[in-house]
């Protein structure tokens, strides 16, 4: 009997592999048969970018012999080729915002800063005094982007901005892209080879994108190229004009952290609901370590943010702070910046302390976003799985409304919750 059953368990593991080669070759005929369309549609792009002023040499030494790059995540490719292989996007929100702070990483960023500040104080000062951006914000993101120039950019930018251009989610977006990354190409402001980008196609010491390069890119350096690949000083002088060209007010501050009164309403969070400085004083909001709002400021309208509802610090932010978010749409990303220029003047952490909260996969959080819609809560543009604070201000409602405990936090509580009525 046990002969019997050896022999049936060989024939079944047989079938096994030849399924899995039968598989694999199927995935692997799929996967040329959506290269050749890529190929195809390489050439039709020709058509689009020589509109735009991209000659044919430039186009083909760009984009001949270029494939995709089947590594990157947010892909959809045609007719559902290699869909095991796609892979999702990580934003910051996914994690517990305090994990975002790290003492040891702010550290090194700050003393790097420092440092860096030491050696471009010319530079930095000039651009200072053209776009009227702190040189301690533009320090902030360089080190937030890529910590002074020393990390490794891991993408071909043309690569990978065609292959999202032809099968990412968001095509369109990455088409217009991919065109202003040769139009950039053209105008000789970078080499091919330079040309290295973030999955997502942003590109040198500040991470702009192709499109942002071209608008606001500067010769800061003069030597006749918008060089935001190998001049500090011309990627920069771009982050700064891209910042005043958005809105940033000259001798605006982006914020100040705050103590909340003890019956803090975590649902007044959120550009939509601003207040003078003078009147979130009177609701009992104090900024910290006793320090006092600048007279000159009380008439000043600032914003109540809370990243991790009421389990971490607090801050009144102006509308600097949402030209940081058209940057980085991230809360966290323009919270960091503002904090790590701080500290490049005068090295002190956040008095508040973050709490340690739980977080879900992104699945979980679009459910709950579902169900608050469903309730006529607004979650913001799209549901998407993200704790920003339009969610947050959903889920302080939606437990006041529920008798939950109100803490602006989609804790097990509120999800248990939200399941049994979705």
């Amino acid at each position: 009997m046990g002969g019997v059953a050896a022999r049936a368990l060989g024939r079944h593991w047989l079938v096994w592999v030849l399924l899995a080669v039968l598989a694999g070759g199927a995935a692997a005929d799929s996967r040329q048969q959506v290269e050749a369309s890529f190929a195809a549609w390489r050439e039709a792009l020709w058509t689009q970018a020589q509109a735009a002023g991209v000659s044919r040499p430039t186009f083909d030494a760009a984009l001949g012999g270029v494939s995709l790059d089947w590594s990157l995540p947010d892909l959809v490719p045609p007719g559902g080729a290699a869909a095991a292989e796609r892979k999702p996007t990580q934003q910051a929100e996914f994690g517990s915002p305090g994990r975002y702070f790290s003492e040891s990483s702010l550290s090194i960023l700050v003393n790097r800063g420092r440092a860096e500040r030491d050696r471009r104080r010319r530079d930095l000062l000039a651009i200072e005094r053209r776009y009227g951006v702190p040189h301690q914000i533009l320090l902030a993101i360089w080190g937030r982007e890529t910590a002074y120039g020393t990390v490794h950019i891991p993408h071909d930018a043309i690569r990978s901005l065609a292959t999202q251009a032809f099968m990412g989610r968001r095509a369109a977006f990455f088409r217009e892209q991919l065109i202003a990354a040769l139009q950039l190409l053209e105008g000789g402001h970078g080499t091919r080879a330079a040309l290295r980008s973030s999955w997502a196609g942003a590109m040198g010491h500040t991470q702009m994108l192709p499109t942002h390069v071209l608008k606001y890119g500067v010769d800061f350096d003069g030597d006749g190229r918008r060089n935001v690949w190998g001049s500090v000083a011309d990627a920069l002088a771009a982050t700064a004009h891209f910042l005043a060209e958005n809105g940033w007010q000259r001798d605006l501050p982006w914020g100040y952290e705050v103590a909340p009164p003890p019956a803090a309403d975590c649902t007044y969070e959120g550009p939509h609901q601003g207040r003078t400085f003078a009147e979130w004083m009177a609701l009992g909001y104090k900024r910290t370590r006793g320090r006092t709002m600048p007279p000159g400021r009380l008439d000043t309208t600032g914003y109540l943010l809370m990243p991790a509802g009421l389990y971490g610090p607090a801050f009144l932010v102006t509308a600097n702070f949402y030209v940081l978010k058209a940057y980085n749409e991230s809360d966290l990303y323009a919270l960091y910046v503002g904090h790590v220029a701080d500290r490049l003047d005068n090295d002190r952490g956040f008095e508040g302390r973050w709490g340690s909260v739980p977080t879900y996969p992104r699945g979980d959080i679009k459910a709950l976003q579902n169900v608050l819609v469903g309730d006529g809560y607004n979650v913001g543009d799209a549901i998407d799985g993200l704790v920003g604070f339009r969610t947050r201000t959903a889920v302080g409602d939606y437990q006041r409304k529920n008798g939950l405990k109100v803490d602006c936090w989609p804790g097990p509580e509120t999800l248990g919750h939200a399941r049994r009525q979705g």
